[in-house]
């Protein structure tokens, strides 16, 4: 169940940064849900294989190249599917961090499952 509001909560992310950004169109409320699901994939399947065999550019600019793996993965679900389409890479390089924000916003206002509270 958890899962699913996650999503339902990403899609909302993504329509926002589509309504934010005019570069970022995402056609519909189902598009979106399909684009969501295809960046789930992305970053959990391909986003990882990626980090390793970018680690020396990842560790030259201190970080700061997994800015640029996040647009890119942004910027290949938006080829993938044509409900949600991307302008190009640095639209797609300021939708990931803003997409991130949003995410990261909309799921912190999840309870927290029993048995993963935060220790403050």
């Amino acid at each position: 169940m958890r899962v699913l509001l996650i999503w339902l909560l990403n899609t909302c992310a993504l329509l926002a940064v589509g309504y934010l950004m005019p570069s970022i169109e995402v056609a519909s409320f189902g598009s979106a849900l399909l684009a969501a699901a295809i960046l789930a994939l992305v970053n959990t399947w391909l986003r990882p294989l990626l980090i390793l065999l970018t680690l020396p550019a990842t560790l030259l600019t201190l970080g700061l190249f997994l800015f640029v793996l996040n647009g890119l993965m942004f910027w290949l679900a938006g080829s993938v599917f044509e409900g949600f389409v991307v302008g190009g890479f640095w639209p797609a390089f300021f939708g990931a961090i803003l997409y991130s924000i949003f995410s990261s916003i909309l799921s912190s206002l999840l309870p927290q499952p029993e048995g993963h509270e935060i220790a403050r």
